[in-house]
């Protein structure tokens, strides 16, 4: 069964729909693991499919640099306040088309190319865009990385501090991409205090969960803040800035014309109504859920032998260590897949393996979440990943693809009513 929306697409180019439905077929009938994937709703689906891709608007509402924009700046000026109203933000720009463009837009408002930025380190649980040196933002800014103690999975502030203190950083970035704990926000904003330099947080992992009500906002702490809005905040693929009215009009010059030309006004129609879902009751329950899901998880795989850094997790993610299992990353995730459940490989803290087969998986609860599976499944996808990886053997991964199927079935995905005639909001 299809998204009603494709049956056009099916008369128009079925090749490509048919593309789409077995990519549909792939979610609805696997177990979605993957930390950074979630499943928007139909609503914001809905959104993105509309002719608001027709129309460009380079500039902001009321400062448009073409005619024709009316309607389209009351839909940008909507995205603006809601995201402004769950976050407590004195200014917000919703047209960054994803979050390494948020993060290059932000750090070139503050800070020239040349100097100096400090980040989490990438192999220790950073992101690509907190100066790689893979990365542009490695390469045109100097950058410097702290990472996590080993023995305990966690950032060591003190240690933050001693370094910033060496390395006297004009930008301090908080956030990663599979760290797995709360972070302490007012810690890193006395340390940039200390140094005379500017605080960043990269939320974009669990901007839901701040949304929701579960984890700490780095708002009142950071002067610039940046995100996706897809993951845990459960919107379209793309990304915003949130910032103190000091940087507003920096930010928004960098973002238009500094870094991108036209808006995609589609999209950001596609993020107001994620944001509006956001401001909902229902959404905190779900965010309140999602966590209590990934402990559940990582309780349940610590009883069957596996390791996680840190010990546990503080939200929607955990970074698992294979070594007690003696497999790599690559093997795990190539494994899984064949059982129908799609994890990444991720490296660990200190990795001995390079980061093409790492020593970890990253798993996270956002997407089964969304599906309505709650604690008790979380206990059964423990046992079914264990069961396949334990004896990865044709037989098995068979048994387990088939249980997969049953799980996934009773919890469908993009389903508008159930048998009984009961709408049922798995997405």
């Amino acid at each position: 069964m299809t998204l009603d929306h494709n049956a056009g697409l099916r008369d128009a180019d079925p090749l490509v729909a048919h593309l789409i439905d077995r990519e549909l077929g792939r979610q609805r009938h696997g177990l979605e693991l993957i930390a950074s994937e979630n499943f928007a709703s139909r609503a914001v689906i809905d959104a993105m499919g509309t002719p608001l891709t027709n129309k460009y608007a380079e500039g902001y509402p009321g400062r448009r640099y073409y005619g024709g924009c009316e309607v389209i700046d009351e839909i940008e000026q909507l995205a603006i306040d809601r995201l402004k109203q769950i976050f407590g933000a004195e200014h917000a720009n919703v047209q960054p088309h994803s979050g390494a463009q948020a993060n290059f837009a932000a750090f070139m408002a503050v800070i020239p190319p040349g100097e100096k930025i400090m980040g989490m380190s990438l192999p220790h649980g950073g992101h690509l865009s907190h100066g790689a040196a893979v990365n542009h933002s490695g390469v045109i800014w100097k950058a410097v990385h702290y990472g996590v103690d080993p023995s305990t999975g966690r950032i060591d502030h003190d240690a933050v501090r001693d370094q910033a203190l060496r390395e006297r950083p004009r930008l301090i970035i908080a956030g990663g991409s599979a760290y797995a704990r709360i972070i302490d926000f007012a810690a890193f904003r006395s340390i940039a205090d200390e140094v005379g330099a500017i605080f960043l947080v990269d939320m974009a992992h669990f901007a839901g969960l701040v949304a929701g009500g579960v984890h700490p906002s780095p708002v009142p702490h950071a002067p610039i803040v940046t995100s996706t809005t897809h993951k845990t905040l459960r919107g379209p693929r793309a990304g915003l800035i949130l910032s103190v009215a000091e940087h507003a009009k920096a930010i928004d010059k960098s973002v238009f014309p500094g870094t991108q030309g036209g808006p995609l006004e589609h999209v950001i129609a596609a993020k107001a109504v994620a944001f509006g879902e956001a401001l909902t009751d229902n959404f905190k329950a779900y965010s309140k859920r999602i966590v209590e899901n990934a402990k559940a998880l990582a309780a349940s795989l610590i009883e069957r032998g596996f390791a996680i850094v840190s010990g546990g997790t503080d939200t929607h993610l955990m970074l698992v260590d294979l070594r007690p299992k003696n497999l790599t990353g690559k093997a795990a995730e190539k494994t899984l897949d064949q059982a129908g459940i799609t994890v990444n490989k991720n490296t660990i803290p200190d990795d001995p393996q390079s980061p093409f087969v790492t020593s970890g998986i990253r798993l996270g609860t956002p997407a089964l979440t969304t599906r309505g599976m709650g604690t008790a499944e979380m206990g059964r996808v423990a046992e079914l990943i264990d069961r396949a990886l334990t004896r990865p053997d044709e037989a098995t991964l068979a048994r387990v693809r088939a249980e997969v199927g049953d799980l996934s079935s009773a919890f469908p995905l993009y389903q508008p009513k159930s048998a009984a005639g009961r709408v049922r909001r798995s997405a």
